[in-house]
């Protein structure tokens, strides 16, 4: 998978990217991340990207001539263009998996007031919101995109069993509860049908635990599932 990230602050990306699965994902070649200046596609000494909107308003609006040759350039045969905005769909475990199937994604960070609507229009193929709340651009929405999509591309947790079990994976449950060693500690007891080697059992309570967490937690979870 290739992942092309758009965005006025390239620097914000450097140690998330550095760590963990993201770049074990990196360097084995599973997955190639590049980190674009939006500034190198405008056409003037001053690398202007916004400019005040159109019959007034508070802020600056992101210009679409820059973020177009960005685009231009970047897209390929088997591109998904993906803008990060409050106002897209919020993104979900299910969007996740769609996105980790995808060769090639062109990921573009919104910035101080919104962006024109002439991108939405017709730069991009989809808007994704993170949820209900506005933070100061799209780049932390984005790694959080890339991080929960990387970690689904096959091969980069080793055993595809790690992704079927978690929370949002099976249906709308979220995951039942983990224990490990040790089985007692200051009296704090794991489950006795953990410790019983019983598998058809421990199902069977991993699944009641779920369920049973799920009610307690995100009871809206459940009600999608009756609809």
């Amino acid at each position: 998978m290739k992942i092309d990230i758009v965005t006025l602050f390239p620097e914000m990306f450097k140690g998330p990217f550095d760590q963990s699965i993201i770049k074990r994902a990196c360097d084995s070649g599973l997955v190639q991340i590049e980190i674009h200046n939006l500034r190198k596609w405008t056409n003037n000494k001053r690398q202007t990207v916004d400019n005040r909107p159109f019959g007034g308003g508070v802020g600056m609006v992101m210009m679409v001539e820059p973020i177009d040759r960005a685009v231009q350039q970047l897209r390929k045969t088997e591109t998904r263009v993906i803008l990060m905005t409050p106002q897209g769909k919020p993104f979900k475990q299910k969007m996740a998996f769609n996105l980790s199937k995808e060769k090639h994604l062109v990921i573009i960070c919104g910035h101080y007031e919104g962006v024109d609507e002439r991108i939405r229009q017709y730069l991009v193929d989809e808007e994704i919101s993170i949820g209900d709340y506005v933070l100061t651009g799209g780049e932390i929405p984005a790694m959080v995109i890339i991080d929960s999509v990387v970690r689904l591309v096959p091969g980069c947790l080793g055993k595809a069993e790690a992704v079927e079990k978690e929370s949002f994976s099976d249906g709308n449950l979220l995951e039942y509860p983990q224990y490990t060693q040790p089985a007692d500690y200051k009296a704090w007891k794991v489950p006795e049908v953990l410790l019983s080697g019983n598998h058809q059992r421990i199902e069977i309570w991993r699944r009641e635990e779920a369920t049973k967490r799920t009610a307690l937690r995100r009871p809206d979870l459940l009600r999608k599932n009756k609809g």
